[in-house]
């Protein structure tokens, strides 16, 4: 039998209120009380019904979390950080996928009986402008994830693209590559992604007073390894091939490495490779890859919070949050230790 909030307060000596302000987070409570009633709760196993809970409240216990590509490893591992998070608060998880789709995008963001399902949705479009987020009709909370798509009126939680760019690119330079490629430009204009990489590229070419060679940036419709692989294949052709190459994402990088030693080349020693995403594929790949490694956990703890903080009445000013990132440097650069 699940244990009951009247079986807590008997073990802590309190009421059953004061059980319930405990368990439900509120502040009216004093430290050696709340303390005393916390320690009841773990050794009795209490868990809350978060069913009831929700029923008083009017919420469905429901958040949807809606991504372009549930296949690519980056998007799958950010979800089982979402999920922990959120149940971590008594909240289910609902995914959704829309394939940068903008019709099916927007249809997940508008009003409709769908809508009601969800209590929050924490959202990563590719497709959508501002226009189509900013005037949406429905009232649900919406944390936005990915590049910024609109100007003021959503949490939201980006990375700093340009400056982890930046920093892959300036590795490179500095274990002394001379014609640096990079993988993953992106010619329309709703997908940020590979345009915001492609200006750190070039800033940490500037800076380093290299010039920027418009044959060694080659763009691809999509991030996935195919695309990686289909792009090194023609940088390898080229007169002059590159020493390194910078890839927008870690499938990216698998395909250029696939295509690299496919051609009896070696990596890092004929040329060195960088990824974006640090995916436990990478890790695990034969070199291991050097990547740019955003915080997920911390991506997906802010993106809960601020969307409970929403739930529960936050009308402050939207939340504007880079996430922490750092490079991740292993075999694809520096070659296996002797």
């Amino acid at each position: 039998m699940p244990v009951t909030l009247r079986e807590v307060a008997e073990r802590a000596g309190v009421s059953i209120r004061t059980v319930s302000n405990v368990v439900n987070d509120f502040h009216q409570v004093a430290p050696a009380t709340r303390a005393r009633v916390q320690r009841a709760v773990d050794e009795l196993g209490y868990r809350p019904n978060t069913a009831a809970r929700n029923l008083r409240s009017g919420r469905s216990g429901l958040i949807a979390l809606v991504l372009p590509e549930l296949d690519v490893p980056y998007f799958a591992e950010l979800t089982r950080a979402v999920i922990e998070q959120a149940a971590a608060a008594g909240y289910t998880v609902v995914v959704d996928q829309t394939d940068g789709d903008p019709v099916r995008e927007r249809e997940l963001v508008m009003r409709g009986s769908r809508a009601a399902m969800f209590d929050g949705m924490i959202f990563n479009p590719l497709a959508l402008g501002d226009g189509d987020l900013r005037d949406r009709p429905s009232s649900t909370p919406v944390v936005l994830l990915g590049e910024r798509v609109v100007h003021g009126g959503l949490d939201h939680i980006m990375i700093d693209n340009v400056g982890a760019a930046e920093l892959a690119t300036r590795h490179l330079i500095d274990l002394g590559r001379r014609r640096i490629a990079a993988i993953g430009d992106q010619i329309d204009e709703t997908r940020q992604t590979g345009r915001l990489r492609t200006l750190g590229y070039r800033a940490a070419l500037r800076s380093a007073s290299r010039k920027v060679i418009k044959e060694l940036i080659r763009p691809t419709e999509f991030f996935h390894r195919a695309d990686g692989a289909a792009a090194m294949a023609d940088l390898l052709a080229l007169p002059e091939p590159p020493d390194a190459v910078f890839c927008y994402n870690d499938l990216l990088a698998l395909g250029a490495l696939r295509t690299i030693l496919g051609r009896g080349l070696r990596v890092p020693e004929d040329i060195a490779l960088v990824g974006f995403d640090d995916i436990e594929d990478g890790r695990y790949s034969t070199p291991s890859l050097t990547t740019i490694s955003p915080n997920k956990n911390e991506i997906a703890k802010n993106a809960v919070q601020l969307l409970l903080n929403r739930l529960d009445g936050d009308s402050s000013v939207p939340a504007e949050i880079s996430a922490e990132y750092t490079l991740e440097i292993r075999e694809s650069t520096l070659g296996r230790p002797m």
